[in-house]
């Protein structure tokens, strides 16, 4: 079982596969978990928005499994009585969801919590040990104000579907978090940063807003690029600090934190002292995405100390 210990932080962006479904936005409060019925429901590529949509309300648990190898986990997560959702995935017919977690085998399970993937393990571990991950997922929900629930009782039954499914019992993002969030989810990366620098302002000590902005800066400075010609540009010009910014964002995009740390860090003993503090502040941002217990960010923390003193 490998459990990092979840955090609402991380390099993989769920946004680009939620435009990419390319599925209206219903208005907040409103939308129902996509497919089957229940706490337990059946997820594609088409249905995967709404329920990002939905762990802006409460905690999603995505199981990721092969053709063949029935999901395991609808039992546990019913026993949670709605404070938590399980959305299934074939992952071989939706490699798009599988390539947002960054899932390499199945059986996975991963967390959505306010639209940000939460890694959790890999495999079949035993129940017991399940649970404490499922503790730890909501642990983290509630830290950052993600309460709801879903009404077990009132939701519909397998067999009757003409049921309609259960409403969100929900507490509230944070204001501008939640402003911040739907920004993210129109695609409106302009508006996402401006609310989580509001954020900031009235709270500078509001860490999830610091790791928000950080992220929706990223998909900003990406919206609309073509990854060839970025990453033709840099193979151009390896000496052009903007250049190898611009890949470094892409690599983190795709979740390849070392190779945007090895690319920047190999460039910054030749940069002035302009290209230094541009590099350095990157970095640092790239730190906020991945965060603080991801190993690849001591390491390159690290690097970037000594290179610096």
């Amino acid at each position: 079982m490998s459990n990092p210990g979840p955090s609402l932080r991380g390099a993989v962006d769920l946004s680009g596969l939620v435009r990419r479904a390319n599925t209206p936005t219903p208005a907040p409060g409103t939308t129902p978990p996509p497919s089957g019925s229940g706490l337990v429901v059946e997820v594609t590529e088409a249905t995967f928005p709404q329920i990002v949509e939905l762990s802006a309300r409460v905690p999603v648990v995505v199981e990721l499994y092969a053709p063949g190898l029935a999901p395991a986990l609808g039992a546990i997560v019913e026993s949670y009585g709605g404070r938590l959702v399980l959305a299934t995935v074939d992952a071989q017919a939706n490699p798009g969801i599988a390539e947002a977690f960054q899932v390499r085998e199945v059986p996975a399970a991963a967390g959505i919590i306010g639209g940000r993937p939460v890694p959790l393990f890999v495999g079949t571990p035993a129940d017991e040990q399940v649970r404490q991950v499922f503790d730890q997922l909501l642990q983290v929900a509630q830290q950052n104000g993600i309460t709801g629930s879903l009404d077990p009782n009132a939701a519909p039954s397998a067999e009757d579907d003409s049921a309609e499914p259960a409403a969100p019992v929900e507490e509230p993002l944070p204001p501008l978090h939640q402003e911040a969030f739907d920004a993210i989810s129109t695609g409106d990366y302009a508006a996402a940063v401006a609310a989580y620098k509001k954020a900031i302002v009235q709270n500078p000590r509001d860490t999830l807003a610091v790791a928000g902005l950080a992220q929706a800066s990223l998909l900003q400075r990406l919206d609309g690029a073509v990854a060839d010609d970025l990453r033709k540009a840099a193979a151009d010009a390896p000496a052009s600090v903007a250049a190898q910014l611009a890949v470094a964002d892409l690599d983190v995009s795709g979740g390849h934190l070392d190779d945007a740390f090895a690319r920047l860090l190999d460039l910054f003993p030749s940069l002035d002292g302009e290209g230094r503090e541009a590099v350095r502040t990157r970095l640092l941002e790239y730190f906020e995405i991945a965060g603080a217990d991801d190993p690849r960010v001591a390491a390159a923390r690290r690097r970037l100390t000594l290179l610096l003193y």
